[in-house]
């Protein structure tokens, strides 16, 4: 059993990252400047970053859902 809370804790941690640098390149498309984190941006602009990351994710979805019909 502790075997598989490693395995999931290393996939949790893959996926956090995976999720941190999706926020990063959807800031930087946003034209947002930051030197080491988004914790230096306002929650204004944190929200404008997550709104749109919801919103690209939902067209990847849409365009596999498309492409799996």
């Amino acid at each position: 059993m502790n075997q598989r809370n490693n395995k999931n804790k290393s996939v949790e941690q893959s996926q956090n990252q995976a999720l941190n640098e999706f926020k990063h390149e959807v800031a930087r498309e946003l034209g947002y400047n930051y030197e080491k984190s988004l914790a230096e941006l306002s929650s204004r602009e944190n929200g404008h970053i997550g709104g749109y990351m919801v919103k690209k994710m939902i067209e990847a979805a849409k365009k596999q859902e498309k492409q799996n019909k």
